[in-house]
């Protein structure tokens, strides 16, 4: 018999079409599923009640971008020369790692990182993992952890020609096999085509990798624009920018989601929205990179659907929403250009649209998949009412402020901690892989200087 669970009490922020926030709210869960949406008392009874009167409930938060071993470098003085722009901060930091990564570690940084956003309150990530030396049945572990957290995934390998077609044909099939794993499993964790960016693939692989995902029905991604560089190869090479090859190329359709791009123009924009593709905005990751920043609202403008990043740095969706409400402010010298819903929306329907995932993930609406975060009040220190919420949950809340995180009809955060899996045991893990990895890293780098 399905299990079914009474969330009742809360300040229920729905993120439906119709933006509806219910006071005293009820969500009913029947499996992993949502069966009942309300106020006041619903129409059947449940085995399981949750008592959410001092709390908000809003859907799973949803990172539409990020490269989990990211985390493996946190707190890492790596000795080397500081980068100046972004292709040295590819070649000094990212293609370094990429080269001494293995498959555990991989594993190991796929439960920390899996972990610490599930902590923060998102509960779907699309991660892109690069490593030339632990390609085959790398997203094997990659997901077998997470899945060991509780989160659900989007997982690819990404393509590369930087250092040999061979390289670019292993990761390729890499996520093939993949694929065809989920499609057997279809379990938490999902399948995407993920190449690198257009300066590091020729046309031939591009066309290669789109096929095979429009053959498998799987969304495809690639970093665009992100730096000048990408401008500039593609300006010099093919006589075209970026979004223009792409879309010669036939990349761009539905379920097609561009990370990134910094350095569009208006009329590439229009085309990214005449062939409806998404976009996965990173805020944080673009200023630590000193990139620059995307034309967003620009974007929105054009309504491209638009989800929030992290990029392998920040995993608290809260700070990256803050962050996307604040720098394009700043950027357009214009403290109205970006509101609070949008980028609430950014981090869950919109996320969700970028990967044709609307109908599943993304608000809280019956029949969609019962992924669901309760957020403490006890830090609020303003009125929180329907009027209100949408403003603390991008001004006030945080990663902090997150006491229980329900996937798939199932609790994997209570209390803030992991319920899967002991938070104890994935800290020891992860440092320990850290170490080496670090260790590992500074003698590459020192061989290359």
């Amino acid at each position: 018999m399905v299990e079914s669970t009474l969330i009742k009490g809360g300040l229920v922020v729905t993120g439906d079409s119709q933006g509806r926030v219910i006071p005293g709210g009820f969500v009913r869960i029947e499996g992993n599923r949502i069966s009942e949406v309300g106020r006041g008392i619903p129409r059947l009874k449940s085995d399981t009640t949750i008592d959410a009167s001092k709390n908000v409930i809003i859907p799973g938060l949803i990172t539409a971008h990020t490269h989990l071993y990211g985390i493996l470098l946190r707190g890492a003085t790596l000795g080397i020369e500081p980068p100046t722009d972004f292709a040295q901060v590819l070649q000094r930091v990212w293609w370094p790692l990429d080269e001494v990564m293995s498959v555990e570690d991989a594993r190991s940084s796929s439960l920390a990182a899996s972990a610490d956003m599930l902590r923060n309150g998102s509960t779907f990530f699309a991660d892109t993992y690069s490593g030339p030396n632990s390609i085959d049945g790398v997203l094997d572990a990659i997901s077998d952890a997470a899945r060991n957290v509780g989160i659900r995934s989007m997982l690819s390998f990404e393509i590369t020609e930087r250092n040999s077609p061979q390289e670019a044909e292993r990761g390729l099939q890499e996520n093939v096999r993949f694929a065809q794993r989920c499609f057997k499993e279809k379990g938490l964790s999902s399948a995407m085509m993920s190449l690198h960016a257009s300066f590091t693939v020729s046309d031939e692989l591009i066309t290669r990798a789109v096929t095979r995902a429009s053959g498998l029905e799987i969304p495809v991604t690639i970093h665009t624009s992100e730096g000048l560089v990408d401008v500039y190869h593609n300006l010099e090479k093919h006589g075209e920018r970026t979004v223009e090859r792409l879309d010669r190329l036939g990349v761009l359709r539905r379920r097609t989601v561009l990370a990134h791009c910094v350095h569009v123009t208006a009329p590439e924009i229009e085309i990214m929205a005449r062939q409806g593709v998404g976009v996965a905005h990173n805020p944080m990751s673009n200023m630590l990179n000193a990139v620059g920043t995307s034309p967003v609202p620009g974007m929105l403008a054009r309504r491209i659907p638009v989800g929030l990043g992290n990029d392998g740095w920040i995993y608290d969706p809260f700070e990256n929403m803050r962050c996307a409400f604040t720098v394009h402010r700043l950027a357009a010298w214009n403290p109205s250009v970006m509101t609070a819903e949008q980028v609430f929306r950014m981090a869950t329907i919109d996320g969700a649209r970028c990967y044709g995932l609307d109908r599943e993930l993304g608000s809280i609406e019956a029949g969609k998949m019962a992924d669901i975060v309760l957020l403490g009040v006890s830090r609020v220190p303003t009125p929180l009412d329907a009027g209100s919420v949408i403003g603390h949950l991008v001004n006030t809340f945080g990663g902090r402020d997150v006491e229980r995180v329900i996937v798939d009809g199932r609790t994997v955060v209570d209390h803030g901690r992991l319920s899967l899996i002991s938070d104890d045991e994935v800290a020891g893990r992860c440092q320990r892989t850290a170490q080496d990895l670090w260790s590992r890293l500074s003698k590459r780098i020192t061989r290359k200087q």
